[in-house]
């Protein structure tokens, strides 16, 4: 079980079309010319999370993306940010290898091939960006995907 909170920044996107291509990468953009990062209060790490949640149906539906970092608490949310409690009864882990972001993107062409074998619960899936997703070929990102028990 894996249950944590969030601060960062968000954007409602889909699949379709290619167009959460075109949004997620302007939200990493933003969280890095922004300086997101050092406006997010009671961070548990340096890790960057991209969640998944707010499903309208499932991966072929809208869906919201928050960018941010796990925080000890949402007592305080900066104006322009937001925050959340991520709860997930039970998760299956998968590790993107490769070059960024086509690792990652390859990695989710696999889930979405085997959506309906995972029972997913499109709660909260999320990405975890941590010291070694910047590695070149190299680099891991570990994906957890909400499935039922």
């Amino acid at each position: 079980m894996e249950n944590f909170k969030i601060i960062g920044i968000s954007t409602e996107t889909t699949n379709q079309n290619n167009q959460a291509s075109t949004d997620l990468g302007m939200l990493w953009q933003r969280f890095y010319t922004e300086g997101i990062s050092n406006k997010i209060p009671n961070k548990e790490s340096d890790d960057v999370y991209a969640i998944y949640t707010d499903y309208e149906s499932n991966y072929t539906g809208k869906y919201s993306t928050i960018l941010g970092h796990r925080v000890t608490t949402l007592a305080d949310i900066p104006d322009g940010l937001v925050g959340r409690e991520i709860k997930n009864d039970r998760l299956i882990k998968y590790t993107a290898k490769g070059e960024m972001p086509q690792a990652v993107v390859e990695t989710w062409q696999e889930i979405w091939a085997n959506d309906i074998a995972l029972y997913r619960t499109y709660n909260a899936d999320f990405e975890v960006y941590g010291a070694k997703s910047q590695q070149g070929a190299a680099s891991e990102v570990e994906i957890y995907i909400g499935v039922r028990s």
